[in-house]
């Protein structure tokens, strides 16, 4: 079954963009700084007194999420030049964003592939409207109202952790074990980490930044397709959209400057699904306007008044919000 995606008016050719390329000395400033913040902020999380806890988990929220978009840039092989770098600082951000980097990278280019269409894409395929259980509408509800950082959880177990579902997904036996190698050698770090260290000092440093860092993701990664019309192929043979074509399946939220550089211009989804080859610290060279980025404060008083089960399983045209 095939369908259409309305190009891209005036958007640059892949071919113009081939001088945005990594840069070895761009992506070590990134992971330094991300190394140091992590550093200081486990060291005031460690600290007698509650103001230097609480400086100490907002700041290693924000690593996290530097982590994250590290992760990210990593999978896209688009941190360093040298390819061969970016797979082993992959896997110690995965360490730090609580992913397994072989699974994320995987499932990460599938959806990259995907996009537009919704129950083929494996990160928006739970997302397909369909009935939901008096239980099922109750917690995305009051997870929606209240902030409880939810979906980010289940975004990762789903998505990374979920060995069954990894196994329906990819079929080669040789991909299979290392998808679950790469689970089984994450559980046995974390175990072997709270077995030196104990689960309560790990929780007073990292608790209350894994749930700080998980809200914003909450929001951030909810941004990026949800709410949007998608395709459904109802499990008939599709093609994928080409990269160019996928600006009208995305949105992008407008941050301040200093948060945008701080996520490696994370929030610039169109571009980055448009163009994956670019890094996200190359993307601001690309003058085109995208038609569905929308300042952040806007998306989210726009989302939050919508319930969950409305934000999550219609979209735009079938509710009314303009986000």
């Amino acid at each position: 079954m095939n369908a259409t995606a309305q190009p891209a008016p005036g958007a640059p050719a892949t071919r113009t963009l081939t001088h945005l390329k990594s840069s070895n000395l761009i992506g070590s400033l990134y992971l330094g700084s991300c190394v140091a913040t992590t550093a200081l902020a486990l060291y005031l999380s460690t600290r007698p007194g509650v103001v230097a806890w609480l400086a100490g988990q907002a700041l290693l929220a924000l690593a996290f999420l530097r982590w994250f978009a590290l992760l990210h840039e990593s999978g896209h092989e688009t941190l360093f030049r040298m390819r061969r770098l970016n797979e082993p600082v992959g896997h110690v951000a995965a360490f730090f964003s609580l992913i397994p980097f072989h699974n994320w990278k995987r499932v990460h280019g599938r959806h990259h592939k995907w996009t537009g269409w919704q129950d083929v894409d494996p990160t928006t395929a739970s997302l397909v409207p369909r009935e939901l259980s008096r239980a099922e509408l109750w917690l995305v509800n009051i997870a929606w109202r209240f902030w409880i950082p939810m979906f980010s959880v289940i975004y990762r177990i789903n998505n990374f952790w979920n060995i069954p579902r990894l196994r329906t997904l990819f079929k080669n036996e040789a991909e299979r074990r290392a998808l679950t190698w790469n689970v089984v050698v994450m559980l046995a770090l974390y175990v072997a980490l709270v077995a030196a260290v104990g689960a309560a000092p790990i929780l007073r440093s990292v608790g209350l930044a894994l749930v700080l860092s998980f809200m914003v993701e909450d929001l951030l990664i909810l941004s990026q397709h949800t709410h949007i019309p998608q395709h459904v192929s109802h499990g008939e043979p599709v093609r994928p959209f080409p990269a160019i074509d996928q600006e009208v399946f995305t949105r992008s939220l407008k941050f301040p400057a200093w948060v945008s550089a701080w996520l490696m211009n994370l929030d610039a989804h169109e571009l980055h699904h448009m163009y994956p080859f670019v890094p996200g610290y190359r993307l601001t060279a690309i003058q085109y306007p995208t038609e569905n980025e929308i300042g952040w404060w806007r998306w989210l008083r726009g989302a939050k008044r919508l319930r969950g089960e409305v934000f999550l399983f219609q979209h735009r045209h079938e509710s009314g919000a303009d986000i």
